[in-house]
């Protein structure tokens, strides 16, 4: 047993006043049953309970707003859904509103013949996309298949023989005239052996008949009569280029004309044919583009002259109008239509959850080919949507916590939000790499979002981007926990009856049902309320089912149960089983029986990653005289977080309250948990360090078979704390690793009696007397129960507070008296700047 470092003087402790005996908890208030009996939870189970989210009727009228109201913003934020058949709850009410709703139309991507980089969107009738896009493959097969017939026809061969001939004549007119010309000036045209013009002079007038008979003829003429002859040869030489160039005219007249007809031709076949998918859709989008289709196969005949490529007999579409590039051979891809959004088959409004939120799913992409070359292409059929343009009119649902870590995504997102309209593109994460594609007309989308994420995420959002609150008005916010009364028990129970039946799971008992919810009340951490969000249930039914199995039990019972929650503390409590150790050999140094001044066992809880235990640890302080006050060797060695030093200054406000009042408090007190070696927070320990201190104020030595938890305020009042089973539990299991005495036990915050939800190893050693749970109020009632002295007042003789007053009076005289025995602390560095005085309370009253 430790010794007081300074007790007090025997005349403070002549006459110590008994404390009034201190009620233990019983063992119904340990632990509460679920609010229906076994048998209504059977035939809950049995029947069909599991429709709706429990207790949720807040988020779901939310829900209902959200997706009622079609305003911009009305975007929905849904926070706190974790499993799947959650998830699926949410969906059901957003496909409820969705099949009232009318359906949207379709969106497709056409060739913009006078601008193909930028293809051009039009919107149709649910279910046009699929008719433009067969239509127009129609239109091309017929084309191609009709047009060379047509070409090959009598009538079309006969005008366009007539119009050869009539070109012909006009030719041979003008041959005529250069003919003509030439032999006025004495000279006749001769085709020369490389397809040249030569203009040979007359001789007697007629063409000379050999090379000799020019060549005689010639020297017989004098040198003017040469020269004459050679000017007029030259004369003659540009006359004809003269004539050449003319016929080259007729020659591209002839052509024309022939186009013109061929085009006139192909017009009675294309014009009827465009009329007729004009008249069929009724559209402006789809007029404007039919008409370009025309006059671009009008323009472009030449294309459609062979009919290599007419499809299969059978109406099989053609592999060239499968294709989709150019460089592949394909000959028709121009008068593709690529539908994008396909609404045939929906009924209602369409409703997308897309489970893989990247930029490509959500907002598509545009691909591009590689060819044997390694040169990029890519054209209009290349583009693909994304969910967000495929839930347009409807509700497109993603996870915003996988979305908002996806490059590009919630900038587009936002992006796309505010101006109502969606520019696909391709994400290039590497600006500089980026290749240069399509820039494809933007289309106007009307989703409303339906976004799941967590409460973090969403503060995060709203405080953080001044746009959130503007494109997400609603929040429905899923309760964690809700009342536990009997309609939440039924639930329960008929939830875990549809797993079994979904999940072909062996069916459950009523006491198995009732154990289930205990455990939805313990993770609750109150012992009124029940978890809302039922995943850990769902968890806890699947393996108390596999335990059933392995014992080929016909249904799965309590035992079932407490073997699984059992099991998944063995499967994670080996850090506490080593700790448990180190204290039953003395490794940790923790006391169970006895009493000690200035020492008490103050509780923590310690989580490991899914399993949380209460840890034991010694509290020690000392006291000496000086004015340093109140030293927490936690903070000064850098292993206090900011609640536990704040939990020490409401401490010193207490001591300055109570006992400061007549007299300086002259002191200088450390406080001290042992054996801690890693960070300390939270204030669930400042009455624990408050006892100790005043034990070594009052020189009263306190039980060490208690373990204290709970927060305290200025005024003395105890707090409740978390972790209340977690903490008593794992003081249960040192006391019985080490041997149980019959007086061992735990004294916690009143206020958490509502969260007291212990197992039944535990309540069964408090029914056997074996372990004892106290629940105090304030700081004096615990320090009675501790001590078994009476608190009383500071001017009461034979109390704790007496006591505690009379030492520090003493040491403030004895300071006075000797000021050289002052103790001081001097820091090298310091660690946080010191706490402002509080304002002290009023002495509580007599």
């Amino acid at each position: 047993m430790a010794e007081p470092s300074a007790p007090a003087g025997p005349e403070i402790h002549a006459e110590l006043k008994p404390a009034p005996p201190v009620p233990e908890l019983a063992p119904a208030e340990l632990h509460a049953t679920a609010a229906s009996d076994p048998a209504e939870l059977k035939r809950a189970a049995e029947g069909d309970r599991d429709a709706e989210l429990l207790g949720q009727s807040r988020a779901i009228d939310a829900i209902r707003l959200a997706i009622g109201i079609d305003a911009p913003g009305y975007n929905l934020y849904v926070s706190g859904l974790r499993t799947r058949v959650e998830r699926d709850s949410v969906l059901s009410i957003v496909a409820e509103r969705a099949a009232t709703m009318p359906t949207p139309g379709d969106w497709v991507y056409v060739n913009n013949f006078r601008n193909p980089e930028s293809p051009t969107a039009i919107y149709l009738r649910a279910g046009q996309g699929r008719d433009l896009a067969q239509r127009m493959n129609a239109l091309v097969v017929f084309i191609v298949e009709q047009l060379p017939k047509a070409f090959r026809r009598e009538d079309f061969d006969r005008e366009r023989a007539a119009l050869r001939d009539k070109y012909n004549q006009r030719a041979q007119e003008l041959f005529r005239q250069i003919e003509s010309r030439a032999r006025e000036r004495g000279f006749a045209i001769q085709g020369g052996p490389g397809g040249q013009v030569i203009f040979l002079p007359l001789v007697d007038g007629k063409p000379p008949e050999s090379p000799e008979e020019l060549q005689k003829a010639m020297a017989a003429k004098s040198d003017a009569e040469r020269e004459a002859l050679g000017r007029a040869q030259a004369e003659l030489q540009d006359e004809f280029g003269t004539l050449i160039g003319r016929q080259q005219e007729l020659m591209r007249d002839l052509v024309d004309d022939i186009r013109a007809i061929e085009r006139a031709f192909a017009a009675r076949l294309i014009t009827p044919a465009a009329e007729e998918l004009k008249r069929h859709f009724n559209n402006p989008g789809v007029t404007r583009y039919v008409d370009q289709v025309a006059d671009h196969m009008l323009s472009h005949l030449d294309r459609f002259r062979e009919a290599a490529s007419v499809p299969a007999p059978g109406g099989a579409e053609p592999a060239s109008l499968a294709a989709a590039t150019p460089e592949d051979g394909v000959r028709w891809f121009e008068y593709q239509v690529n539908v994008m959004v396909d609404n045939s088959t929906t009924q209602g409004a369409p409703v997308v959850s897309e489970d893989a939120p990247t930029y490509r799913n959500l907002f598509g992409t545009i691909e591009r080919w590689i060819d044997p070359l390694g040169r990029s292409g890519t054209n209009f059929t290349r583009i693909i949507g994304g969910s967000f343009l495929k839930s347009h009119g409807g509700f497109l649902v993603l996870d915003l916590e996988d979305a908002a870590v996806e490059p590009g995504v919630w900038k587009t997102l936002k992006r796309s939000l505010k101006s109502g309209r969606m520019t696909l593109e391709t994400l290039e994460p590497f600006p500089f790499f980026a290749m240069s594609g399509l820039k494809p007309e933007p289309i106007e989308v009307h989703t409303k979002l339906v976004v799941l994420g967590g409460p973090y995420l969403y503060n995060l959002l709203y405080f953080y981007d001044s746009e959130f609150s503007d494109l997400f008005k609603v929040k429905a916010e899923m309760r964690p926990a809700i009342d536990a009364g009997a309609d939440a028990a039924l639930h329960y129970a008929g939830h875990v009856g549809a797993l079994a039946r979904r999940e072909n799971l062996p069916p459950f008992s009523g006491t198995a049902l009732s154990k289930i919810v205990e455990f939805g009340m313990r993770q609750a951490g109150d012992r009124t309320r029940v978890l809302a969000m039922l995943e850990p249930i769902d968890d806890l039914a699947r393996e108390s089912a596999y335990f059933a199995r392995g014992d080929r039990a016909g249904e799965v019972s309590a035992a079932h149960v407490e073997r699984a929650l059992a099991e998944r503390v063995l499967r994670l409590n080996h850090i506490e089983e080593e700790i448990r150790r180190m204290i039953a050999r003395g490794t940790l140094i923790v006391q169970v029986t006895g009493s000690a001044i200035g020492q008490i066992n103050g509780l923590a809880v310690i989580d490991v990653g899914g399993y949380a235990f209460g840890r034991p640890s010694r509290v020690t302080a000392t006291v000496a005289l000086g004015q340093a006050g109140l030293i927490n060797i936690e903070r000064e060695a850098r292993l206090s977080g900011s609640t536990h030093d704040k939990g020490l200054m409401i401490l010193a406000g207490f001591l300055r309250a109570r006992f400061g009042q007549s007299h300086p408090i002259a002191m200088s007190a450390s406080i001290c948990f042992e054996q801690s070696y890693s960070g300390i927070d939270g204030d669930s320990a400042s009455s624990t360090e408050l006892y100790a201190l005043l034990s070594a104020l009052a020189g009263v030595p306190i039980r060490q078979d208690l373990a204290v938890t709970g927060s305290v305020d200025q005024r003395g009042n105890v707090q409740a704390i978390g972790g209340v089973n977690e903490k008593i539990e794992g003081f249960f299991r040192v006391c019985k690793a080490m041997g149980l005495t019959g007086t061992q036990g735990v004294m916690i915050p009143r206020s958490n009696l509502e969260n007291l939800m212990l197992e039944s190893e535990t309540v069964a050693a408090v029914e056997r007397g074996q372990f004892h749970i106290y629940a105090v109020d304030t700081i004096d009632s615990g320090i009675e129960l501790l001590t078994g002295v009476r608190a009383g007042f500071v001017d009461e003789p034979g109390t704790i507070n007496y006591a505690v007053d009379q030492r520090l009076r003493k040491m403030a005289e004895a300071l006075r008296a000797a000021p050289e025995r002052e103790t001081r602390i001097v820091h090298e560095t310091e660690s946080a700047a010191p706490p402002s005085k509080p304002p002290a309370p009023p002495v509580p009253p007599r």
